[in-house]
């Protein structure tokens, strides 16, 4: 495969990775969710504080303890992201990070993991800034940033950060990334899916009702009766109503309506 396309590949996949990152930290702390309501919906109509939601900063997952998650699934998940992300960021590390030449620590290094370090705040180097560094970090030795001497204040030139990624480490890097992507997005219900809404048929036609995913557009929902269906949605190009994003919200309020009808 092209250098260029591995790269880019790979550089899309860490930050589907980041961008859903605080959606598994959520799930870690909500029980598993049914197919309906999707989860990014399930998140927007939950009536939550701004410190539950507030999960970005939260320390990485394999450094914190876990007294009694909501979902054991999304925790493995997450522990496993970690893992295999803060271990090739290791890998790389090892491979093109030249050793400390400067007199201060430069914050753009990896810095290995200690546990007899003497200092606590180094025990865990640079995984204990979390996945979001880790990722952008990887990103950085994927394009091969801060790879040429830099210029000092004082006019000399100093050795640059890290060497070239070789192509070998460049192909291990998109294949780590690649299976680390794919079981997220699996977790979330957020790969390239459709899934029949259970027990809940439209309510303007009765027609099935089928949540469909994938991991770079919103959740839609499609009604198999057709055009014969009063829904006030568009159609597809299958000639299905569809509910977009914008229209979700009410499906579910439609659905709530319908839902004493259909228990009678």
């Amino acid at each position: 495969m092209n250098r260029a396309v591995a790269a880019r590949e790979t550089v899309a996949a860490l930050r589907t990775i980041r961008e859903q990152w605080a959606e598994l930290l959520l799930a870690v702390e909500t029980p598993p969710a049914d197919v309906w309501p999707p989860r990014q919906l399930a998140h927007t109509l939950r009536a939550v504080d701004d410190e539950q939601l507030d999960v970005v900063d939260r320390a990485p997952l394999v450094l914190r303890q876990h007294p009694a998650p909501a979902n054991l699934d999304a925790l493995d998940t997450g522990l496993a992201v970690e893992r295999m992300i803060f271990s090739l960021a290791d890998t790389l590390a090892a491979a093109v990070q030249y050793g400390e030449q400067r007199a201060q620590r430069d914050l753009r290094r990896w810095e290995f993991a200690d546990p007899g370090a003497a200092d606590i705040r180094h025990a865990h180097g640079s995984r204990a800034h979390g996945l979001h560094f880790a990722c952008v970090w990887i990103e950085g030795r994927l394009l091969d940033e801060d790879t040429t001497p830099e210029q000092q204040l004082d006019g000399a030139l100093a050795a640059p950060l890290f060497a070239p990624l070789p192509v070998y480490l460049l192909h291990e890097a998109r294949r780590t990334v690649r299976i680390t992507e794919g079981r997220l997005l699996r977790t979330l219900g957020l790969d390239a899916r459709s899934t029949p809404v259970p027990d809940r048929a439209c309510p303007w036609c009765a027609g099935d009702l089928e949540l469909h995913t994938a991991p770079d557009t919103a959740p839609s929902v499609t009604c198999s009766t057709g055009r014969e269906c009063a829904a006030p949605v568009p159609l597809d190009e299958q000639g299905r109503r569809v509910w977009g994003w914008g229209d979700l919200v009410a499906l579910v309020a439609a659905l709530a309506e319908a839902e004493p009808t259909r228990a009678a």
